[in-house]
């Protein structure tokens, strides 16, 4: 399993916030540190694990977790390859990032989760869920990455298109290319546009935290094996999900349209569905919404997860 170590970035310096105030962490996993933060540890409340989106990291989170923290215990993870986390040469999935939360949860958390995943942090956050029940309260999807079933091209000639567009990106030269572009401040500032609705959300530390882990050694390789990464289908994990299901749907996201939101709706009709006036990270973009939703459902969850006592 691997060494589990603990180790602080930096102490609270204000007693009067101690509660909510953010802490810092490194946790070595399987040889790599992992970085953290918590906050709110001492209150009773069902743990948040918070998890960020694709180039995003622990930030991306920075209007969520003070409030989540008056009530919950609050960690936000960087998943292996992101954000300030190692960025090892690894063939990166679901499954690799599953392990390592499963991990944090069992040495760092010790009690199951809540776990909110925006966009890939979402895909990430299902695969959890599924297939760790035992660590997993409920799970909160922001806007989630994942393909279905439904998406898979049919007929040879798309098939084929497909698989060569998927060749020609992970092509170390092409994606040298890419890596290169879509890294710099400029392009950040563009893509980040195009998917949040309200441009005033777009800031400099905003762009700054997405671009300085681009920065990293290791991180062109990571950004490589992304376009390989082996993914599993949305609709066969939701077959295996047993817990609550929450999602958080910014209307205005022009990738991961409400037509999504509705697919997973069709798959566990069981899930709760908000939809938010924003683009596709409502967390970042509604933080009031989004903090409001998380901790009115997660009492629901809570209520769920009571045990039961015979009279």
């Amino acid at each position: 399993m691997g060494l589990f170590v603990v180790g602080t970035m930096y102490l609270r310096t204000c007693p009067s916030t101690a509660s909510t105030f953010p802490v810092s962490h490194f946790w070595t996993w399987r040889g790599y540190p992992i970085h953290y933060v918590e906050s709110g540890l001492a209150h009773q409340g069902t743990p948040l694990l918070l998890i960020h989106g694709c180039g995003a990291s622990t930030e991306h989170w920075r209007k969520n977790i003070a409030v989540l923290a008056a009530s919950h215990p609050v960690y936000a993870i960087d998943l292996l390859g992101f954000g300030r986390s190692a960025k090892p040469e690894l063939v990166y999935s679901g499954d690799l990032w599953r392990d390592q939360l499963r991990d944090f949860c069992a040495y760092v958390v010790k009690a199951p989760v809540i776990v909110v995943g925006n966009s890939l942090g979402g895909y990430a956050s299902l695969v959890l869920a599924a297939d760790c029940p035992e660590w997993t309260a409920g799970v909160a999807l922001l806007n989630s990455a994942g393909f279905f079933a439904e998406d898979r091209p049919v007929g040879t000639w798309r098939t084929w298109f497909a698989d060569q567009g998927r060749r020609m990106c992970a092509h170390h030269w092409v994606n040298w290319w890419l890596f290169q572009c879509f890294r710099r401040p400029s392009m950040i500032r563009k893509v980040l546009l195009k998917v949040y609705r309200d441009p005033s959300a777009v800031t400099e530390q905003l762009i700054e935290s997405i671009y300085r882990p681009s920065c990293d050694p290791g991180a062109a390789k990571v950004f490589r094996a992304l376009l390989k990464a082996p993914q599993r289908f949305v609709d066969e994990l939701l077959t295996q999900l047993s817990r609550p299901l929450l999602l958080l749907w910014g209307e205005w996201d022009p990738c991961l349209t409400l037509q999504e939101a509705r697919k997973f709706l069709r798959c566990y009709p069981k899930a709760q569905l908000k939809t938010i006036p924003a683009g596709h990270c409502p967390q970042d973009e509604q933080p009031e919404m989004v903090n409001r939703y998380l901790l009115e459902w997660s009492l629901e969850v809570e209520r769920v997860n009571l045990p039961s006592h015979t009279p």
